[in-house]
């Protein structure tokens, strides 16, 4: 751990907001017009919800990203500053465009549209990586959207690592399905790494979970695997942990796994025990569901002070 740390965590990744349109059907036809019963615009990006939620668990958060020159990277920025997140770290593209997720939700799944917009352009050179150290730990989220600092993610962890920092990598889903290989360069200096079911098992290249889980623990100390209703299994070297969901009444599931992130790493970092943040990972992951989008639960204090006590 560096002696003198700014912030908690540092998170490094993409920035935008998500619309999201209820009530439309499940099916589409070309030419017809469809009218959404309700909507929603919110911040997004996995890696700001998980920035955003985390510092409202009461942690401090420097955020490294890059906005557009435009009103929807203003808006990311005024909500991030709300929940105390430093924006400093947040670079604005002149000229450029911020990106921006429309997300349609359906009963069991959701359709997610992305234009990626700066996301895709923020290098390794835009990084300030002296501030970025000055934490406890460092996050990434969405690995194979920062296409332009994708080729020095490892060189990013293992800066981290040699000053100390401990580390955790969310992929979330690949746009393209290719799963490329480069992403493994980046598991040696990654201590915990936190995919979903079918993140697990494209990244180990396996279509059962349990295999997956065989694969990446022999390469990430600490995975773990979220599993929807099914709950979260976890794995550290040859040991197992399961544990169940919190059961609550869920409006929409958007930022679910990243506030799950959220919650798992606010024990993590403090050293608790794995059941422990596991517990703290459902908690959150659970409360997050119950507002529309995936900050919104988070954003109202007295709910969630309560909701957390438990």
């Amino acid at each position: 751990m560096p002696r003198e740390a700014k912030f908690d965590i540092s998170v490094v990744g993409e920035l935008n907001l998500d619309l999201v349109l209820y009530g439309l059907p499940g099916q589409f036809e070309l030419d017809r017009e469809y009218l959404a019963s309700n909507l929603n615009l919110t911040l997004g990006s996995s890696s700001a919800i998980f920035a955003h939620n985390f510092a409202l668990m009461g942690n401090s958060v420097g955020f490294h990203s890059a906005i557009g020159e435009d009103a929807l990277g203003g808006m990311c920025l005024e909500r991030l500053s709300e929940a105390a997140v430093d924006v400093a770290g947040v670079k604005r593209f002149s000229g450029r465009q911020t990106g921006l997720t429309v997300i349609l939700p359906q009963p069991e799944k959701r359709y997610i549209l992305t234009y990626p917009g700066v996301m895709a352009e923020m290098r390794f050179e835009d990084l300030n990586l002296q501030r970025i150290t000055e934490a406890r730990h460092l996050h990434l989220s969405s690995y194979f959207l920062q296409t332009a600092l994708r080729p020095r993610v490892a060189e990013l962890f293992r800066a981290a690592k040699a000053t100390g920092l401990s580390t955790s990598l969310d992929t979330n889903d690949d746009p393209e399905d290719r799963w490329e290989r480069d992403v493994l360069e980046v598991f040696p200096w990654v201590d915990v790494l936190l995919p979903n079911e079918r993140e697990a098992c494209r990244l180990a290249g396996v279509e059962e979970p349990r295999r997956a889980m065989d694969f990446l623990a022999a390469r990430v100390p600490v995975v773990v695997m979220k599993c929807g209703e099914k709950g979260v299994l976890a794995r550290r070297g040859d040991e197992w942990f399961q544990a169940v969901p919190q059961s609550v009444a869920a409006v929409d599931t958007i930022g679910a796994g990243d506030s799950f992130d959220a919650g798992f790493l606010h024990a993590f970092i403090r050293g608790a025990k794995i059941e422990e943040c596991l517990r703290m990972g459902n908690l959150a992951g659970a409360f997050s569901t119950t507002r529309s989008g995936g900050t919104e639960a988070f954003r109202d204090a007295a709910y969630r002070k309560a909701f957390l006590a438990q």
